[in-house]
Parts: C-alpha cells; structure tokens; sequence
C-alpha cells in the first residue's frame, strides 16, 4: 500500500513517513500543497493524508482539486478541530478528519479502515437498484448504461443505500456507518452528502431512487 502525506512540517513529514514506514507501508512525503497535489495526480496512491494548514496551497483547496483529478481516498490531518472544520473536511469529500494531536495507534486504526473499504471482498457481487448497478468490486456505478463518477464518499454512500434499498435510513445511522463516526443531531452532514449524490444520481434522470423521509432519514427504492 502506497500512502502519500502532504505535510509542511517537517518535524510532523518525518515522523509520519518513520512511523508509517515501519507499519509497513510505502510513504512519499510533499511538503506544500503545490508539490503535493502534483504528486498525487501524476502517482497512484491507496491514500492520502493531508494537512490543512499549508503555504502556497492550504489543504481545503487541495481537496477540491483533487475531487476534480483523482478518486483516491484522503484522511485529513489537522490541528482545526472545531466541528465546522471537520464537517468542511468531509463535505469537500475526504473519508475521514483526524484531529492533532493524535496517537499514532489511531491513525493506523482510522487508515485500516479506510484501506478496507477499498478492498474487493470475497463473494462481492453487483448491487442493483432499479436501473443503477454498483460493480462493487470495480468500484464503477452506472445508470441506464451512463458511468456515474462518484467521490469515494458518495460511492460509500450509494453502496450502503443500495444494501438497504427499501429501508428507512436515519441520518445517525448512515453517519455512523458511512463515515464511522458519531455527529450530533443538529449537524447537516448526511443532508448535504445526499443533496450532492441526488445531483448525479437522480437529478439526471427521469425517476428518483432517493427518497426523502421527513423527520426520520432516507430510503433508497426503485417506484417506477
């Protein structure tokens, strides 16, 4: 597994490359935004950690150039830990929001579990709602024949509607299985991730799969 750290710190660049090296990973360190964003659209990474407060490039735009370039995974490191931040963090489409400082054992938990995801699993077979089908082990969604291109988030997202297709959804649930972290109640996370899906799922077509259930959550289902 092949990690890049965008990181302009050196002391912080060193030993996240020690550490995660000795973890057995493969680790290029970028020590700017510019350098980093270059390096991960020209190289292929399992995953991508990366700070927020950078010069030349701070991490918040890195983020949105890379959803325009690249579908690899991102895991923010950074020392904004207020709850805005880390909802922009994911909202601009990272899979995760490390807070420092941290422990190292929690960055390699919080890395596993972003490496699984992205790993076809035995038995994996395509999930089918009305006319979309999730190719999970391609990691492809299409619908009525179209390629859909979605951020790893939203592939997550559908994924889990599709396994659920026909149930209601509330939003702590899907936060919590989704992005395996707990949000409070009052936070709109869920509803701006779905918003955003239904832009390429459903706003395109003619019958919607993603229905809204007042008060309660979602339900993903074929009507027609």
């Amino acid at each position: 597994m092949r990690i890049l750290v965008i990181e302009d710190e050196a002391k912080t660049g060193d030993y996240l490359r020690n550490g995660l090296t000795e973890a057995g990973y493969v680790v290029d360190v970028a020590t700017d935004g510019i350098d980093g964003l270059h390096l991960a659209t020209e190289t292929a990474y399992d995953l991508i950690l990366l700070d927020v407060m950078m010069p030349a490039m701070d991490g918040w735009t890195v983020m949105r150039k890379l959803g325009e370039r690249s579908r690899t995974p991102v895991l923010f490191l950074s020392a904004r830990g207020t709850l805005e931040d880390r909802l922009k963090g994911l909202d601009l489409g990272a899979d995760d929001y490390l807070v420092k400082p941290f422990s190292f054992a929690e960055l390699l938990a919080r890395i596993r579990i972003i490496l699984r995801r992205g790993q076809p699993q035995a038995g994996d077979d395509a999930l089918v709602v009305g006319d979309l089908r999730i190719d999970v082990s391609r990691r492809r969604v299409e619908r009525g024949g179209t390629r859909i291109t979605l951020t790893p988030k939203e592939f997550a997202l559908m994924r889990f509607f599709a396994e659920h297709q026909g149930e209601v959804l509330s939003r702590t649930l899907i936060a919590s299985r989704v992005w395996d972290m707990n949000f409070d109640s009052d936070t709109n996370v869920v509803d701006v991730a779905v918003r955003r899906l239904r832009q390429k799922i459903d706003d395109p077509f003619s019958t919607r799969l993603i229905h809204t259930v007042h008060g309660v959550g979602y339900r993903c289902e074929s009507e027609a």
